[in-house]
């Protein structure tokens, strides 16, 4: 991918006109597409301790992380059902297990919001609780906003945009980011306490 036909696909991220919000994303009439494409997450309230040094910053807050949907297909796996609007609703509205970004939110946000990682369910499982997945999702409506664009090889993309902005709280494919090594250790240390309670 050259720099012009990067610029043309990014634009949209990177310069948003239009960001969406947790009600327009997660609603019966989402504006979102089921489609596969690349979305980037703005902040207008940084989660304490993140680091915005370096950071994209414009109309609608701080950009600090990328993800796409689909993800590629493992080699001999099944092709993923996911799309965009699927994908941006799971991380306004669903839980830690299920979404990176929420997790890392939430492991951020933990001692603002008087949330905490916990096993559940079968005990496998690491959420912050119905509770504290209701408090990261209003926290969330109230300062995340998101861009997407459509791009049938989001991959490429992504990996572009990983590499040529500052992403604090992406993990994969970051790892000449700074806060990379914090970041994995945050999440450790929430992920290590949690399995040693009990199950909620």
């Amino acid at each position: 991918m050259d720099d012009q036909e990067y610029l043309q696909r990014t634009m949209a991220l990177l310069s948003p006109k239009r960001v969406v919000t947790r009600n327009e994303a997660v609603g019966r009439d989402s504006v979102v597409p089921a489609a596969a494409g690349v979305y980037a997450w703005y902040f207008d309230e940084l989660p304490p301790g993140v680091p915005a040094e370096g950071c994209r910053t414009g109309e609608f807050g701080t950009l600090l992380y990328v993800g796409i949907a689909p993800r590629e297909a493992p080699a001999g796996g099944r092709p993923s059902r996911e799309h965009l609007r699927r994908r941006i609703r799971y991380h306004f509205r669903g839980n830690a297990e299920g979404s990176t970004l929420r997790l890392t939110l939430g492991c951020h946000l933990a001692d603002v919001l008087g949330i905490e990682l916990r096993r559940v369910g079968s005990g496998t499982r690491l959420t912050f609780t119905k509770r504290g997945e209701d408090l990261l999702s209003e926290w969330m409506a109230a300062h995340a906003r998101v861009a997407y664009v459509l791009d049938d090889t989001p991959e490429l993309v992504e990996q572009r945009i990983i590499q040529t902005e500052t992403l604090p709280l992406n993990i994969a494919h970051n790892k000449h980011n700074p806060y990379y090594l914090p970041l994995k250790a945050l999440r450790a240390e929430h992920r290590l306490r949690a399995r040693g309670l009990p199950v909620v």
